[in-house]
């Protein structure tokens, strides 16, 4: 029985890194419905292997090129070690959010693999976004260069982590396909794992950085907070517009409070 539940996680553990991520793990596991909902437990040690690839990138890149080439080259490494899965859940959503149809025809539009206009001008301002506030960490003044790996694991580990939460928070839009399907049945303690792991990998980035105690609780919990508010209010309009929560809604939601992550270290820097 014990050994039976070590093959559980273990399995649920590698099906987190082979959605999520090109990583490549020469395991062979199920993707069925109990694989997958317990998978979700271990979304951020998916986004904590993303976010020490990209880490590692960042401390070399700066060496090599100048902030800006930097960036752009962390955010190729960053879409490409992910496949790409969340940017595409991105366009889809803002192609069917922002065509301001029928709540049937936005669903029928996300499904299309057809990119549209909405869809790459948002696209377009994310990773302009991304890249300069990248680009601004890395040339900043107080170190940003020190401090950019850190920040990168941080917002990996807890954007992955709130999609869990989304999963088991809202009702899927399309609960016999897609997604819905797939991971049909995630209770709220698997999210609640997937949030607790978040805030300990957090808490152990920081930590490493030779922070005080006091200051890496603040640090973990003003990213969680982050999280919540970007995930939360996002979750709640996405429901309003399209009747649930579909993969595109969750990778979108990936990117923003990436997004959202980067912004608050820079205007907390700033200021």
């Amino acid at each position: 029985m014990a050994m039976s539940r070590v093959k559980w996680h273990v399995q649920a553990a590698v099906a987190a890194f082979q959605f999520l991520t090109r990583i490549p793990v020469p395991v062979e596991v199920p993707f069925e419905r109990p694989v997958l909902t317990r998978s979700i437990a271990y979304f951020p040690l998916a986004g904590a292997a993303i976010g020490l690839c990209l880490a590692a990138a960042s401390w070399a890149l700066p060496y090599i090129l100048p902030p800006w080439p930097s960036a752009i080259v962390l955010l190729a490494i960053w879409i490409g070690i992910s496949g790409g899965l969340h940017l595409d859940g991105w366009m889809d959503t803002a192609d069917g959010v922002l065509s301001h149809r029928s709540r049937e025809r936005m669903l029928e539009i996300m499904k299309d693999s057809r990119v549209g206009a909405m869809g790459v001008i948002a696209a377009v301002l994310l990773l302009l976004l991304k890249a300069s506030l990248i680009a601004w960490l890395l040339g900043a003044d107080y170190s940003g260069h020190a401090a950019i790996p850190t920040i990168l694991i941080v917002s990996a580990v807890w954007s992955r982590a709130w999609m869990g939460v989304a999963i088991a928070g809202w009702k899927p839009a399309r609960p016999n396909e897609g997604i819905g399907r797939l991971f049909h049945g995630v209770r709220l303690s698997h999210a609640l794992v997937s949030v607790a792991l978040a805030f300990i990998i957090s808490f152990i980035s920081l930590i490493i950085n030779g922070i005080n105690l006091i200051e890496v609780f603040i640090l973990a919990t003003a990213a969680g907070v982050v999280t919540f508010i970007t995930g939360g209010v996002l979750s709640v309009w996405l429901n309003r517009k399209l009747g649930g929560l579909t993969g595109d809604t969750y990778g979108a939601m990936n990117e923003a409070i990436e997004l959202a992550m980067l912004a608050a270290v820079v205007i907390w820097a700033y200021y």
